[in-house]
């Protein structure tokens, strides 16, 4: 496990550079900022209609060649991308075309990864993996960002997609050493894994996502918050440079507040042992009310205040959430449950943006972290409210002891 997390760090370094630059490269060639959201999109996209059939190919196939295979297939992509920009041979056309290539594998490289990773650990201690995942996700994201801008400073831009390329390397040379952890969740395989079409279908895991009720209160809950709660590198954005009059700084302290508070968050949810749909529910809602409180902030350094807690309990909920995801379904259903989720998730991701900068169009950015937060805390509250309802309370039956008997029919 611990030399898994060192290849996640390494590996989320390297992706996080690069998509730092790739993003800087589209400016550069195109001078649009239209055109770098595409390319962004253009990468999400294969898991809209993609992410079941790689969740499906993650259960079917054994992990450990799966993730292999993927990691080794993201770093010819990266060491081909490096090579057309120092060659100067690389035009918007094929940056999209290798943006979509690259969203197809990782439909499969996702869950792959996500899974192996629960193999490493006893089964009790999967939610404390997963937390140790969203702290090497955190760390690496801050340590790639920070990276890409030495790394275009005194390498160019090719270096960043190179030194992408050897980190996935370094994950495919690490997995061939990886052993599954005594009393952890075993993944089927082979001869004894379940081979008929209706055992191993994609249309099982949609069937097992619908009939679950956490899974479907799980996605209800993530979704909204998603939408009118997640995203606030654009709602904390306008918020700094309009209202509160900061400049490029301001956000810039504000997001490395918002990172470490992921990094705390993440720490915390590695504690935890029972997570639950209810717990999200809960830590959700209260993200809710203090984006509703952040939305009032009078100055930048009252919002620095609030930012904080708020990062916090979003690490919290997300860790708990991925939890409940990867524990809930059987092992053999997981990999088609994560490629269901993933498929949901896009749709969040594409959609969620453009639906806020509506609401921040129409209310304006503090208007939005108002009522976007009122939606999530209304939503949830209601659905607990229904939940409860129907609930059914147990009715205690007479028994032959206490049910009353019959009175005795005498002659007039």
């Amino acid at each position: 496990m611990r030399w898994w997390s060192v290849a996640n760090f390494v590996s989320n370094a390297g992706t996080w550079m690069q998509l730092t630059v790739q993003n800087l490269l589209v400016l550069q060639i195109t001078g649009s900022a239209a055109a770098t959201g595409l390319s962004m999109s253009v990468q999400a996209a294969p898991a809209l209609l993609m992410s079941v059939l790689g969740g499906a190919a993650v259960d079917r196939w054994p992990r450990k060649l799966t993730a292999a295979v993927s990691q080794a297939l993201l770093a010819v992509i990266a060491f081909t991308t490096a090579t057309l920009v120092a060659m100067d041979r690389l035009d918007m056309t094929t940056l999209m075309v290798l943006a979509a290539v690259t969203g197809m594998v990782a439909t499969v490289d996702n869950p792959a990864c996500a899974l192996l990773g629960n193999d490493l650990v006893p089964a009790e201690d999967v939610p404390s993996a997963i937390g140790v995942g969203a702290l090497v996700f955190n760390a690496g994201r801050l340590a790639g960002a920070a990276l890409a801008g030495v790394t275009v400073g005194f390498l160019g831009t090719a270096a960043a997609y190179f030194a992408n390329g050897f980190s996935f390397l370094f994950v495919t040379a690490v997995i061939p050493f990886l052993r599954p952890a005594a009393g952890a969740v075993r993944q089927v395989t082979g001869r004894a894994a379940p081979r008929s079409e209706s055992d191993m279908s994609v249309r099982e895991g949609l069937a097992f996502f619908a009939r679950r009720p956490r899974l479907l209160a799980l996605a209800g809950v993530t979704g909204i918050s998603a939408v009118f709660g997640r995203n606030y590198g654009l709602t904390l954005a306008v918020l700094v440079t309009g209202p509160l009059a900061g400049g490029a700084g301001a956000f810039g302290t504000v997001s490395t507040v918002l990172a470490a508070g992921g990094i705390i968050g993440a720490v915390l949810g590695a504690r935890l042992r029972r997570p639950s749909v209810r717990l999200v529910g809960a830590l959700a809602a209260g993200g809710a009310l203090l984006q509703i409180v952040a939305g009032f902030s009078p100055s930048l350094a009252v919002l620095l205040v609030l930012v904080l807690p708020m990062a916090v309990v979003e690490s919290v909920s997300d860790t708990a959430g991925t939890a409940v995801l990867q524990t809930d379904p059987p092992a053999h259903l997981r990999g088609r449950v994560l490629g269901v989720w993933g498929s949901i998730g896009t749709v969040w991701s594409l959609g969620g943006p453009p639906a806020l900068g509506l609401l921040m169009e129409l209310a304006g950015p503090r208007g939005a972290l108002i009522t976007g937060g009122v939606i999530i805390a209304a939503s949830i509250a209601s659905g607990h409210v229904l939940h409860r309802r129907r609930t059914v309370t147990p009715v205690a039956f007479p028994t032959k002891e206490t049910a009353p008997q019959p009175a005795l029919q005498t002659a007039a």
